[in-house]
């Protein structure tokens, strides 16, 4: 069955869901920013425990970085992230998705092969190219004397 360039363009347009933009938005800012509040309640949390500052924000980096892997494990982090897109990409439980989601797919082919292998597929250019711009921040405040 063949079909013209026009038909099946009106076929996937009927088929697909509408989406639209202000309210991908919406959500995308509604659930990143969500995911935010929760970590400064983590670190005021740990504040009240007697943490330092330093060691409260390094708890909760802990702490979200858990629950992103945790929910990715469960299959639920893919289930918010649909509906909120963007918002669920740029916290560290992005991150943490970017890292263990990959690692979970490929766990069947093994330690080596898969988990190891694939597990930075996704987050391994953030990470080389977030390492890179430290290095030449560095080098250039090291150079201007800053």
């Amino acid at each position: 069955m063949e079909i013209s360039k026009k038909e099946y363009s009106e076929l996937t347009k009927a088929k697909s869901p509408d989406s639209t933009l202000a309210v991908n938005c919406l959500w995308a800012f509604f659930i990143g920013g969500l995911i935010c509040v929760i970590g400064q309640a983590l670190t005021e949390l740990y504040k009240a425990f007697g943490q330092t500052e330093q060691e409260a924000a390094t708890w909760t980096s802990v702490t979200l970085v858990f629950v992103g892997v945790l929910l990715t494990a469960l299959d639920v982090y893919g289930k918010i992230a649909k509906k909120a897109g963007a918002g669920t990409l740029v916290p560290i439980t992005g991150f943490a998705n970017s890292v263990a989601s990959p690692a979970i797919e490929f766990k069947s082919e093994g330690f080596i092969l898969g988990l190891g292998a694939k597990m930075f597929t996704i987050a391994g250019p953030v990470i080389v190219y977030g390492t890179l711009a430290g290095v030449i921040y560095g080098v250039i405040l090291a150079v201007t004397g800053g």
